[in-house]
């Protein structure tokens, strides 16, 4: 199956921290020849935030209004209510987009993500142009994955929502078997010798006819990148990774649901509840808005089972709702009645 002229094409690119995931996406912007861009971020690397990077680039094609950043953790770890809402917003975008870039965690395993394309108000927006793998060529030619494995091993540790916990190297054979095209950066640092091992580290973990092409400083034609057409997401249950089985639940599996609460006056108690939420009924996620009484700041709670996060986000406005509401996920069978009679307390 062909990827449908209806549909928004979404190209994936994935790679370690510090392969030159952003250089690339960046070099992209700059050499759009009037294609119409967004992007869904989900990278952070030493640097400060890559969108940030990206969007002082100043391109017309991709405005800042185009830039989505996914701060809550790993991509493929919250796909359903962090990276569909992500594109429900540049969906709506007006004039509309061209075409969605998508830059992963650099622990993000891309066959999850892909598949979230196969749910039914995914898959008749949009559809996945293809997978690219950007590589470290020094780093693979000193037989390591990623340059500073010390630097993944921080990202790892600061991503509470991360819920695959494998060797990096798993994670990199898993980002190259999904790929359609494999991006060799820093290139330019590597002779005949350090070229020939890095490419047959790549070789030893690609099933499929898959292109390696090396790049200095992320300049690689758009053209080679973008409008492969090959509707990745009817073909990702053949390409065969470390997870399988893993991840395949289906969108149908989980329960979704609002409790509305009233007003609260001590976040931390109202923590506590969540916490209870979700050792005693299994809540997987909770995540909201609530109103503290007296306090003219919004503030945001943000679970991954028992840990929980709450900070003021921003000033309550005029034209907001404020009202408390705190969005429950979890697997089939939730008991909503006591889920409520916790969070409200």
């Amino acid at each position: 199956m062909t990827a449908s002229v209806e549909r928004v094409p979404c190209t994936v690119v994935t790679g370690f921290l510090g392969a030159g995931k952003t250089t690339l996406l960046r070099n992209i912007l700059e050499n759009s020849k009037g294609k119409r861009l967004a992007i869904i971020v989900n990278e952070f690397g030493d640097v400060g935030i890559d969108g940030e990077i990206l969007k002082g680039c100043g391109v017309e094609a991709c405005p800042e209004e185009n830039i989505v950043e996914l701060a809550n953790g790993c991509i493929c770890c919250t796909v359903a209510d962090d990276f569909v809402p992500a594109l429900d917003k540049i969906l709506s975008l007006t004039p509309k987009v061209d075409h969605i870039l998508i830059e992963t965690s650099g622990l993000a395993l891309p066959k999850p993500l892909v598949q979230a394309f196969q749910w039914p108000s995914v898959k008749s927006r949009v559809t996945v142009d293809g997978v690219i793998a950007v590589v470290d060529g020094p780093a693979l030619a000193a037989g390591k994955v990623a340059s500073d494995m010390q630097a993944l091993a921080a990202q790892r540790l600061a991503d509470d929502s991360l819920d695959h916990d494998d060797p990096v190297e798993e994670v990199f054979e898993d980002q190259v078997a999904c790929a359609d095209l494999i991006i060799l950066s820093k290139s330019d640092l590597l002779d005949e010798a350090g070229h020939a091992r890095a490419t047959a580290i790549v070789r030893e973990h690609l099933a499929r006819a898959v292109k390696i092409v090396p790049s200095a400083h992320g300049k690689v034609d758009p053209s080679v990148l973008l409008g492969l057409g090959l509707a990745v997401e009817d073909d990702i249950e053949n390409r065969k990774t470390h997870h399988d089985g893993a991840f395949d639940h289906e969108h149908d599996d989980f329960d979704t649901f609002v409790i509305e609460i009233p007003s609260i006056t001590s976040p931390d108690e109202l923590a506590k509840r969540v916490a209870t939420a979700a050792e005693e009924e299994n809540v997987l996620r909770v995540k909201g808005f609530v109103d503290v009484g007296g306090k003219p700041m919004r503030l945001l709670v943000q679970a991954v089972g028992p840990r929980v996060n709450h900070y003021y986000d921003r000033a309550w406005t005029p034209q907001d709702d404020r009202r408390s509401r705190l969005v429950v996920i979890g697997l089939k069978g939730l008991d909503r009645p006591a889920i409520e009679r916790i969070l409200v307390g």
